[in-house]
């Protein structure tokens, strides 16, 4: 069952449809994405929010195709790259594509970074894979990126390894090789985290700069409502590897219709507002491995659930133009 309708205008770049991604473990099977369907238009910017756990980073790397086999495997659903279905084409025209037309960006530099190679070697390394350029045209084009994402004496620094960076540059260096080859489509995992909060706004306004000037499309990885509420055209909020409700960015945070979208939004502090005390959804997410299929994923967490959320799994319905949720109540 899909949960957004399928558009066929020509501006979608990327169409997931169906995505189901599970993971054979001894203590049973992980279904972590569970009949995930979205579009994303060129040009647009995604946001995918939800706690921890909720599906959003193993739905991402199943577009990448970097789900580890074995115990992950992605058991059904379409990922249709400019009308071309990445679950069909071989490793070697998937390589082709991850880095040059789809670029990723992971939640921590410092174990996506090769801490024994120097940054320039891994710029470089890139562009002489994707685009073809020999040493001194690929060592130039890594100078320019460094310059471009705001690393100080790019000419210098080029040469250093990755230890010999801030957490705020190492994942600047991230963003430059997630741009190198001018992908199409960017995917930003959780970019700024463990960064404090002046460095996390420069990041997101890099991205959103990046952005604006080359057109690319992006999604923008995150627990954090208050991050996307001013960088994305579109959210979907996921739990227990499930949408439980998509919308623009506008609506949702007017109109949030799904009881997980609002506890979400209840517990991003209001700095305008006196709160003598944070508010917290109660309880733990879910075990993936004994969701039951009968119920609603946040049943049992949820102040607004009645009896037909222990009794069923809960149906997609359309709240309004471009705006669906996942709820029996409505």
């Amino acid at each position: 069952m899909s949960t957004q309708p399928i558009n066929d205008s020509r501006d979608v770049l990327l169409s997931v449809r169906g995505l189901e991604t599970h993971f054979f473990t001894e203590e049973g099977v992980v279904k972590a994405v569970n009949d995930v369907s979205f579009d994303v238009r060129r040009g647009e910017t995604l946001g995918i929010v939800g706690e921890s756990g909720s599906g959003k980073s193993v739905t991402n790397l199943s577009i990448m195709r970097l789900i580890p086999d074995p115990p992950g495997r992605i058991v059904g659903g379409q990922i249709l790259f400019d009308g071309r279905d990445l679950r069909t084409i071989t490793d070697e025209q998937m390589r082709h594509v991850r880095g040059k037309r789809i670029a990723m960006i992971f939640q921590d530099p410092m174990t996506s970074l090769n801490p024994f190679m120097r940054i320039g070697a891994q710029l470089e390394e890139l562009t002489k894979l994707h685009l073809g350029l020999r040493s001194a045209a690929a060592r130039a084009h890594a100078i320019s990126m460094l310059e471009v994402v705001g690393i100080p004496d790019p000419a210098a620094r080029i040469d250093d390894y990755p230890h010999q960076f801030s957490g705020g540059m190492r994942q600047r260096v991230m963003i430059a090789m997630a741009l190198s080859c001018k992908p199409e489509l960017l995917i930003a995992d959780e970019p700024t985290t463990a960064l404090d909060v002046t460095i996390q706004a420069q990041i997101l306004e890099l991205i959103r700069e990046l952005k604006d000037e080359t057109g690319t499309s992006v999604i923008l990885i995150t627990h954090d409502l208050g991050v996307v509420a001013g960088m994305t055209d579109k959210i979907i909020v996921m739990y227990g590897g499930s949408i439980m409700e998509a919308a623009t960015t506008e609506d949702l945070f007017e109109t949030p219709s799904n009881p997980y979208t609002r506890a979400l939004l209840k517990s991003v502090p209001d700095p305008l507002h006196e709160q003598h005390r944070l508010f917290q959804i109660p309880g733990m997410p879910p075990d993936m491995s004994q969701l039951s299929p009968t119920q609603c994923p946040f049943a049992e967490r949820c102040p607004e659930a009645v009896d037909a959320c222990r009794e069923g799994f809960p149906p997609v319905h359309e709240v309004g133009p471009d705006h669906i949720s996942r709820c029996w109540i409505r």
